[in-house]
């Protein structure tokens, strides 16, 4: 006779691969995970309701005080790309260019951007299963398009390596590749200047711009870092490089996301701010150039990143106020300089 009291369902125990095609490293922590998950399921489906509410207007999407609140909560996964296309103006420019990306595709080939981009399509998510050649659809194709395609049309950044990472997880969100091109033109071209561009003046500036806010908001890891004489390019250049793919866990680096497509590049700085102000005290210990190194990797690893929906939350507050005009007027002074030096 069956009890009367049924013991509740056992949760699936995590895959060993994620939504996204990510195996998990050897060293993840199931449990931690499993007890953020079983929270944050919970949140996705909250905001799910009032993204489907808000989506079922028949105006889209258009950047407003109530989209900016919505996109700092999460968007969906069913609705990212969707969202990423509108507030960025990516669909604005597909529509206006309808036929454009396969007409790139079909027009005439450059050999050595073909090299290029063909060179790093293995080691782009190697940990992926659907980068694999085994997969079925291989993204490798689909990757390769995307990049070629970018190339010719923006001649005077071509390739660089980072995209590759960039223009890969656009793929997985958007399944489509046109979109994703129109979705890199929106970073590479607009949201992201002068980053990939062979000198790479728009990354180097930024990277100074960022050294002047810790020297302002943190100013004790300012001198740490000028008393060893360490360059902020050693320890924060592929967190501008590759927008956190790879330094940071992928929910966590897709939410950051949502707010760098609405709200542009200062959240890169707000990210980067938080990650030093909460580990101030760890990154302080440090008594050497390798050590500061490695306090900078460790402090992109743990429970504060993985927790997507809190991090997201204290990028928010931590950093304290943080104005565009205040991010300009330093990229200014900080481009200035660089140009100086020659």
């Amino acid at each position: 006779m069956e009890s009367a009291e049924r013991a509740p369902a056992a949760r699936d125990p995590v895959p060993r691969v994620d939504v996204y095609g990510f195996e998990r490293p050897a060293d993840f922590d199931y449990a931690a995970y499993e007890a953020f998950s079983s929270a944050y399921l919970g949140v996705l489906a909250h905001r799910a309701g009032r993204w489907a509410r808000l989506l079922r207007g028949s105006g889209g999407v258009r950047r407003s005080r109530t989209v900016k609140r919505y996109v700092r909560k999460g968007i969906p996964l069913e609705h990212r790309a969707r969202v990423w296309m509108a507030v960025s103006g990516a669909q604005a420019q597909m529509d206006q260019h309808p036929g454009y990306y396969h007409q790139l595709l079909q027009g005439e080939r450059n050999s050595s951007l073909e090299e290029a981009i063909r060179t790093d399509l293995n080691r782009t998510f190697p940990d992926n299963v659907k980068f694999r050649k085994t997969a079925e659809p291989c993204l490798q194709s689909a990757l390769h398009n995307v990049l070629l395609a970018y190339g010719l049309h923006n001649q005077g950044v071509g390739y660089c390596q980072g995209m590759n990472f960039i223009a890969g997880y656009l793929i997985l969100i958007t399944k489509n590749e046109e979109e994703s091109f129109w979705l890199l033109d929106a970073l590479v071209g607009r949201i992201l200047p002068d980053y990939y561009s062979p000198a790479m003046l728009g990354l180097k500036t930024d990277q100074e711009v960022l050294a002047e806010l810790v020297r302002t908001k943190l100013p004790a890891v300012a001198a740490l870092m000028d008393g060893h004489g360490v360059l902020w390019t050693l320890v924060v250049s592929r967190w501008f490089v590759c927008l956190f793919v790879d330094v940071l866990p992928v929910e966590t680096v897709l939410r950051i996301w949502d707010c760098l497509f609405n709200e542009g590049s200062k959240i890169i700085f707000r990210v980067a701010l938080t990650l030093i102000k909460h580990h101030q005290a760890l990154i302080l210990e440090a008594d050497s150039v390798p050590d500061i190194c490695d306090k900078f990797k460790q402090i992109t690893k743990g429970d504060f990143v993985m927790e997507c929906h809190t991090f997201m939350q204290k990028i928010f507050s931590e950093p304290g106020s943080l104005s565009m005009t205040t991010i300009s007027r330093l990229r200014e002074s900080c481009r200035a300089a660089l140009l100086a030096q020659g």
